[in-house]
């Protein structure tokens, strides 16, 4: 699967050999479902970028904030033996246990916080 990105926004490709066509959802979006859909990768950028301004806009004039994919926050379930090592390297490095493990993910993704 690959994925567009526009505005913030992150949307899936995804092909329907029923339909024919290609077709997506931006991601991290669970109380509003933006999808679009085209028959070449034109028309589905197309559709994806005129749906986020669509949704946009109608945030805009109904006065509401648009919500954002993904919040930044996020809770993780851990064993005790990884929480305790997670808090003891944290200690060391002299940061608090959400920036070792925040660090930890960037690394695993290959970003530079």
């Amino acid at each position: 699967m690959g994925y567009l990105k526009y505005k913030g926004y992150t949307g899936s490709v995804e092909y329907s050999e029923e339909d024919k066509c290609l077709f997506g959802k931006v991601q991290g979006m669970a109380k509003d479902s933006i999808t679009y859909e085209g028959s070449t990768v034109e028309e589905l950028t197309k559709d994806f970028e005129e749906a986020i301004d669509d949704y946009l806009a109608l945030c805009e004039e109904k006065g509401i904030e648009p919500r954002k994919p993904y919040s930044g926050v996020l809770n993780v379930r851990l064993t005790p033996e990884i929480h305790s090592g997670a808090a003891i390297a944290a200690q060391k490095e002299g940061i608090t246990i959400n920036a070792f493990i925040k660090n930890a993910v960037a690394r695993a993704l290959g970003m530079v916080l």
